[in-house]
Protein backbone atom coordinates (compact mmCIF):
# COMPACT_ATOMS: atom_id res chain seq x y z
CA UNK A 1 0.00 0.00 0.00
CA UNK A 2 1.40 3.35 -0.66
CA UNK A 3 2.05 5.95 1.90
CA UNK A 4 -0.55 8.00 0.08
CA UNK A 5 -3.47 5.74 0.71
CA UNK A 6 -2.43 4.90 4.21
CA UNK A 7 -2.67 8.45 4.49
CA UNK A 8 -5.76 8.88 3.13
CA UNK A 9 -7.28 5.50 5.25
CA UNK A 10 -5.58 6.91 8.30
CA UNK A 11 -7.96 10.52 7.83
CA UNK A 12 -11.15 8.49 6.85
CA UNK A 13 -10.41 6.31 10.43
CA UNK A 14 -9.78 9.97 12.45
CA UNK A 15 -13.35 11.63 10.85
CA UNK A 16 -15.61 9.58 9.28
CA UNK A 17 -14.59 5.93 11.35
CA UNK A 18 -15.49 2.55 9.20
CA UNK A 19 -18.94 1.19 8.50
CA UNK A 20 -18.96 -2.26 6.54
CA UNK A 21 -22.32 -3.87 6.14
CA UNK A 22 -22.45 -7.73 5.77
CA UNK A 23 -25.95 -7.64 4.10
CA UNK A 24 -28.65 -6.23 2.69
CA UNK A 25 -30.40 -3.88 5.13
CA UNK A 26 -33.71 -3.18 5.27
CA UNK A 27 -35.55 0.25 3.33
CA UNK A 28 -36.10 3.03 5.90
CA UNK A 29 -39.70 4.91 5.19
CA UNK A 30 -40.71 8.39 7.52
CA UNK A 31 -44.10 8.05 9.34
CA UNK A 32 -45.39 10.88 11.35
CA UNK A 33 -47.85 10.17 14.42
CA UNK A 34 -50.30 12.85 15.67
CA UNK A 35 -50.08 13.15 19.67
CA UNK A 36 -51.38 16.10 21.57
CA UNK A 37 -47.80 17.71 22.04
CA UNK A 38 -48.10 18.03 18.20
CA UNK A 39 -46.67 15.58 15.23
CA UNK A 40 -44.18 13.11 16.27
CA UNK A 41 -41.74 11.79 13.50
CA UNK A 42 -40.17 8.25 13.38
CA UNK A 43 -38.45 5.82 11.58
CA UNK A 44 -39.98 2.39 10.34
CA UNK A 45 -38.34 -0.54 8.32
CA UNK A 46 -40.74 -3.29 7.36
CA UNK A 47 -39.33 -6.41 5.47
CA UNK A 48 -41.30 -6.83 2.16
CA UNK A 49 -41.72 -10.65 3.15
CA UNK A 50 -42.74 -9.75 6.67
CA UNK A 51 -45.75 -12.70 7.77
CA UNK A 52 -49.21 -10.55 7.24
CA UNK A 53 -49.54 -11.28 11.03
CA UNK A 54 -46.85 -12.62 13.94
CA UNK A 55 -44.07 -10.56 13.32
CA UNK A 56 -41.59 -9.10 15.98
CA UNK A 57 -41.09 -5.54 16.60
CA UNK A 58 -38.02 -3.75 17.87
CA UNK A 59 -37.78 -0.17 19.14
CA UNK A 60 -34.62 1.44 18.86
CA UNK A 61 -34.24 4.50 21.06
CA UNK A 62 -31.07 6.82 19.99
CA UNK A 63 -29.04 8.50 22.49
CA UNK A 64 -28.98 11.97 23.81
CA UNK A 65 -28.00 14.98 21.10
CA UNK A 66 -28.67 12.41 17.96
CA UNK A 67 -31.56 11.52 16.14
CA UNK A 68 -33.70 8.54 14.68
CA UNK A 69 -31.64 8.65 11.38
CA UNK A 70 -28.51 8.66 13.36
CA UNK A 71 -29.16 5.38 15.24
CA UNK A 72 -30.99 3.91 11.56
CA UNK A 73 -27.48 4.54 10.13
CA UNK A 74 -28.96 8.07 8.12
CA UNK A 75 -27.25 10.43 9.50
CA UNK A 76 -23.29 10.88 11.15
CA UNK A 77 -21.74 8.92 12.53
CA UNK A 78 -23.47 5.78 11.67
CA UNK A 79 -24.69 4.06 15.27
CA UNK A 80 -23.62 0.04 15.53
CA UNK A 81 -27.37 -0.46 16.34
CA UNK A 82 -28.27 0.50 12.34
CA UNK A 83 -27.26 -3.06 12.36
CA UNK A 84 -30.50 -4.21 13.32
CA UNK A 85 -31.91 -2.80 9.83
CA UNK A 86 -29.73 -5.63 8.30
CA UNK A 87 -30.79 -8.89 11.10
CA UNK A 88 -34.31 -7.24 10.66
CA UNK A 89 -33.88 -8.20 6.75
CA UNK A 90 -32.97 -11.51 7.85
CA UNK A 91 -34.74 -12.74 10.57
CA UNK A 92 -38.16 -10.92 9.31
CA UNK A 93 -38.55 -8.42 11.72
CA UNK A 94 -39.71 -4.81 11.66
CA UNK A 95 -37.89 -2.21 13.38
CA UNK A 96 -39.20 1.31 14.55
CA UNK A 97 -36.86 4.62 15.63
CA UNK A 98 -38.80 7.45 17.19
CA UNK A 99 -37.45 11.08 17.10
CA UNK A 100 -37.16 12.22 20.28
CA UNK A 101 -36.85 15.90 18.97
CA UNK A 102 -36.05 19.10 20.56
CA UNK A 103 -34.65 18.83 24.37
CA UNK A 104 -34.27 15.07 23.58
CA UNK A 105 -35.74 12.35 25.48
CA UNK A 106 -38.68 13.30 28.53
CA UNK A 107 -37.19 9.95 29.90
CA UNK A 108 -36.99 11.82 33.89
CA UNK A 109 -33.28 11.73 34.21
CA UNK A 110 -31.80 14.60 32.15
CA UNK A 111 -33.56 17.87 33.16
CA UNK A 112 -34.83 19.60 29.78
CA UNK A 113 -37.36 22.36 30.11
CA UNK A 114 -38.18 21.37 26.23
CA UNK A 115 -38.77 17.77 27.10
CA UNK A 116 -41.20 18.80 29.70
CA UNK A 117 -44.38 18.70 27.79
CA UNK A 118 -44.14 15.52 26.06
CA UNK A 119 -45.36 12.67 27.33
CA UNK A 120 -42.79 9.92 25.55
CA UNK A 121 -43.82 6.92 27.20
CA UNK A 122 -47.74 7.44 25.25
CA UNK A 123 -45.63 8.41 22.18
CA UNK A 124 -43.46 4.80 21.96
CA UNK A 125 -47.32 3.18 23.26
CA UNK A 126 -48.99 4.29 20.33
CA UNK A 127 -46.45 3.24 18.29
CA UNK A 128 -46.70 -0.31 19.02
CA UNK A 129 -50.47 0.15 18.84
CA UNK A 130 -50.08 1.46 15.21
CA UNK A 131 -47.41 -1.17 14.10
CA UNK A 132 -49.93 -4.16 15.91
CA UNK A 133 -52.78 -2.84 13.90
CA UNK A 134 -50.54 -1.69 10.40
CA UNK A 135 -47.92 -4.55 10.14
CA UNK A 136 -49.10 -7.30 11.78
CA UNK A 137 -46.86 -7.08 14.51
CA UNK A 138 -47.08 -9.88 17.20
CA UNK A 139 -48.19 -8.01 20.58
CA UNK A 140 -46.43 -10.86 22.50
CA UNK A 141 -43.06 -9.76 20.94
CA UNK A 142 -42.59 -6.51 21.22
CA UNK A 143 -38.83 -5.33 22.28
CA UNK A 144 -37.21 -1.85 23.24
CA UNK A 145 -33.53 -1.04 22.94
CA UNK A 146 -31.91 2.50 23.70
CA UNK A 147 -28.72 3.40 24.17
CA UNK A 148 -27.01 5.99 26.84
CA UNK A 149 -30.44 8.67 26.84
CA UNK A 150 -32.46 6.59 24.99
CA UNK A 151 -31.38 4.05 27.63
CA UNK A 152 -32.88 5.80 30.26
CA UNK A 153 -35.92 5.85 28.08
CA UNK A 154 -35.86 2.32 27.93
CA UNK A 155 -36.09 2.13 31.55
CA UNK A 156 -38.84 4.47 31.75
CA UNK A 157 -40.54 2.98 29.32
CA UNK A 158 -39.89 -0.79 31.05
CA UNK A 159 -41.21 0.51 34.24
CA UNK A 160 -44.40 2.23 33.04
CA UNK A 161 -45.83 -0.24 30.27
CA UNK A 162 -44.51 -3.70 31.34
CA UNK A 163 -47.27 -5.80 29.78
CA UNK A 164 -46.49 -4.54 26.19
CA UNK A 165 -43.10 -5.63 26.29
CA UNK A 166 -41.23 -9.09 25.84
CA UNK A 167 -37.53 -7.59 26.87
CA UNK A 168 -35.79 -4.59 26.87
CA UNK A 169 -32.29 -3.39 26.40
CA UNK A 170 -30.28 -0.62 28.06
CA UNK A 171 -26.41 0.07 26.80
CA UNK A 172 -24.14 2.53 28.51
CA UNK A 173 -26.67 3.41 30.40
CA UNK A 174 -27.04 3.38 34.30
CA UNK A 175 -30.25 3.47 36.11
CA UNK A 176 -31.65 6.86 37.53
CA UNK A 177 -31.70 6.65 41.36
CA UNK A 178 -35.04 8.39 41.73
CA UNK A 179 -37.62 9.59 39.32
CA UNK A 180 -39.72 7.70 36.76
CA UNK A 181 -37.78 4.43 35.49
CA UNK A 182 -36.11 4.37 38.47
CA UNK A 183 -38.51 2.12 40.80
CA UNK A 184 -40.26 -0.95 38.28
CA UNK A 185 -42.48 -2.90 39.94
CA UNK A 186 -42.64 -5.13 37.22
CA UNK A 187 -40.26 -8.23 36.18
CA UNK A 188 -39.18 -8.23 32.70
CA UNK A 189 -36.10 -9.38 31.12
CA UNK A 190 -33.29 -6.91 30.88
CA UNK A 191 -30.05 -6.81 28.25
CA UNK A 192 -27.73 -4.51 30.31
CA UNK A 193 -24.52 -3.14 28.68
CA UNK A 194 -21.66 -1.11 30.49
CA UNK A 195 -18.07 0.30 29.94
CA UNK A 196 -15.77 0.54 32.90
CA UNK A 197 -13.96 3.79 31.55
CA UNK A 198 -17.35 5.52 30.36
CA UNK A 199 -16.43 9.13 31.16
CA UNK A 200 -19.98 10.13 30.37
CA UNK A 201 -22.30 7.88 32.34
CA UNK A 202 -20.04 6.30 35.03
CA UNK A 203 -20.25 2.24 35.26
CA UNK A 204 -19.86 3.27 39.05
CA UNK A 205 -22.64 5.12 39.02
CA UNK A 206 -22.81 8.63 40.94
CA UNK A 207 -22.75 11.76 38.10
CA UNK A 208 -20.69 12.70 35.33
CA UNK A 209 -18.79 15.64 36.45
CA UNK A 210 -19.53 18.32 34.46
CA UNK A 211 -23.31 17.39 34.25
CA UNK A 212 -24.23 19.99 36.90
CA UNK A 213 -28.29 20.36 37.62
CA UNK A 214 -28.99 18.64 34.06
CA UNK A 215 -29.15 15.18 35.04
CA UNK A 216 -29.81 13.24 38.72
CA UNK A 217 -27.31 10.69 40.17
CA UNK A 218 -27.27 7.03 38.76
CA UNK A 219 -26.92 3.84 39.96
CA UNK A 220 -23.87 1.90 39.16
CA UNK A 221 -24.49 -0.99 35.97
CA UNK A 222 -23.85 -3.65 38.70
CA UNK A 223 -26.73 -1.82 40.87
CA UNK A 224 -29.15 -1.49 37.96
CA UNK A 225 -28.41 -5.49 37.13
CA UNK A 226 -29.53 -6.34 41.03
CA UNK A 227 -32.54 -4.01 40.35
CA UNK A 228 -34.43 -6.57 37.64
CA UNK A 229 -32.62 -9.33 38.82
CA UNK A 230 -34.45 -9.33 42.25
CA UNK A 231 -37.78 -7.96 40.23
CA UNK A 232 -37.47 -11.51 38.18
CA UNK A 233 -36.55 -13.61 41.15
CA UNK A 234 -33.14 -14.42 39.72
CA UNK A 235 -30.75 -15.87 42.94
CA UNK A 236 -28.63 -18.18 41.45
CA UNK A 237 -25.25 -18.38 40.18
CA UNK A 238 -25.16 -16.83 36.66
CA UNK A 239 -23.22 -18.09 33.94
CA UNK A 240 -20.49 -16.32 33.31
CA UNK A 241 -18.12 -16.36 30.67
CA UNK A 242 -15.14 -14.17 28.63
CA UNK A 243 -15.37 -13.35 25.44
CA UNK A 244 -12.87 -13.77 23.17
CA UNK A 245 -11.14 -10.98 21.43
CA UNK A 246 -11.75 -11.04 17.98
CA UNK A 247 -10.77 -7.59 16.83
CA UNK A 248 -7.34 -6.10 18.11
CA UNK A 249 -8.47 -2.41 17.40
CA UNK A 250 -9.03 -1.39 21.17
CA UNK A 251 -7.53 -2.66 24.52
CA UNK A 252 -10.80 -3.83 25.77
CA UNK A 253 -12.19 -7.25 27.48
CA UNK A 254 -15.65 -8.27 27.76
CA UNK A 255 -17.73 -10.45 30.19
CA UNK A 256 -20.68 -12.00 29.09
CA UNK A 257 -22.96 -12.85 32.69
CA UNK A 258 -26.84 -14.06 32.39
CA UNK A 259 -28.78 -14.94 35.42
CA UNK A 260 -31.66 -17.14 34.38
CA UNK A 261 -31.36 -20.61 31.80
CA UNK A 262 -34.17 -20.89 29.87
CA UNK A 263 -33.33 -17.72 26.75
CA UNK A 264 -37.17 -17.93 26.10
CA UNK A 265 -38.19 -17.11 29.86
CA UNK A 266 -36.67 -14.66 32.37
CA UNK A 267 -33.24 -13.85 32.12
CA UNK A 268 -31.18 -10.57 32.91
CA UNK A 269 -27.86 -10.12 31.55
CA UNK A 270 -24.98 -8.29 31.51
CA UNK A 271 -21.97 -7.23 29.16
CA UNK A 272 -19.38 -5.77 31.31
CA UNK A 273 -16.80 -4.03 29.24
CA UNK A 274 -13.56 -3.46 30.91
CA UNK A 275 -11.74 -0.51 29.69
CA UNK A 276 -14.29 0.42 27.56
CA UNK A 277 -16.26 3.94 26.90
CA UNK A 278 -19.08 5.17 25.84
CA UNK A 279 -19.50 3.90 22.57
CA UNK A 280 -21.82 0.92 21.53
CA UNK A 281 -19.34 -1.90 20.67
CA UNK A 282 -19.39 -3.16 17.13
CA UNK A 283 -16.21 -4.31 14.51
CA UNK A 284 -18.29 -3.41 11.66
CA UNK A 285 -19.62 -0.03 12.48
CA UNK A 286 -16.02 2.20 14.03
CA UNK A 287 -16.48 5.65 15.19
CA UNK A 288 -14.34 8.00 14.20
CA UNK A 289 -11.01 8.35 15.95
CA UNK A 290 -11.70 12.01 17.26
CA UNK A 291 -15.41 11.28 19.25
CA UNK A 292 -13.33 8.14 21.00
CA UNK A 293 -11.20 10.45 22.35
CA UNK A 294 -14.08 12.15 23.98
CA UNK A 295 -16.14 9.02 24.53
CA UNK A 296 -13.38 6.42 25.73
CA UNK A 297 -12.77 3.22 24.11
CA UNK A 298 -14.88 1.22 21.38
CA UNK A 299 -15.03 -2.39 21.68
CA UNK A 300 -15.04 -4.75 18.84
CA UNK A 301 -15.48 -8.23 20.06
CA UNK A 302 -19.37 -7.67 20.84
CA UNK A 303 -21.56 -6.86 17.64
CA UNK A 304 -24.42 -4.76 19.91
CA UNK A 305 -27.00 -5.35 17.56
CA UNK A 306 -26.59 -8.76 16.98
CA UNK A 307 -26.28 -9.48 20.82
CA UNK A 308 -29.60 -7.41 21.33
CA UNK A 309 -31.61 -9.61 19.14
CA UNK A 310 -29.74 -12.69 20.33
CA UNK A 311 -31.42 -11.93 23.60
CA UNK A 312 -34.71 -10.67 22.07
CA UNK A 313 -35.32 -13.48 19.94
CA UNK A 314 -36.81 -16.64 21.96
CA UNK A 315 -38.68 -13.98 24.50
CA UNK A 316 -42.55 -13.81 24.73
CA UNK A 317 -44.85 -11.22 26.84
CA UNK A 318 -46.67 -13.79 28.37
CA UNK A 319 -50.09 -12.07 29.37
CA UNK A 320 -50.06 -11.29 25.28
CA UNK A 321 -49.48 -14.62 24.25
CA UNK A 322 -52.32 -15.32 26.59
CA UNK A 323 -54.87 -13.20 25.29
CA UNK A 324 -54.85 -11.32 28.48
Amino acid sequence: MSAYRRFKGLLRVTFLGTSDSPGRALDVVTGTLARPEGPRRYLIAVPDDAPPVGAPLVIVLHGGGASAAQVMGRAFPPSPLSLLLEIAARERFVVVAPDAGEGGWADGCARSARAAGRDDVAFVDDLIVRAIAEHGVDPARVYVAGVSRGGWMAYRIASAIPHRLAAFAAILSPMPESGPGSAPEAALPALIVGGTADPLLPYRGGKYRYAFNLMGRLRSIDDSVAVWRGLGGLHDAPATSAIAPRSGQCRTRVTHTVWGADPAGMQVALYRIDGGGHAEPSRLKRYPSFINRLTGRQNGDVEIAEAVWAFFKEKRNARMSAGV
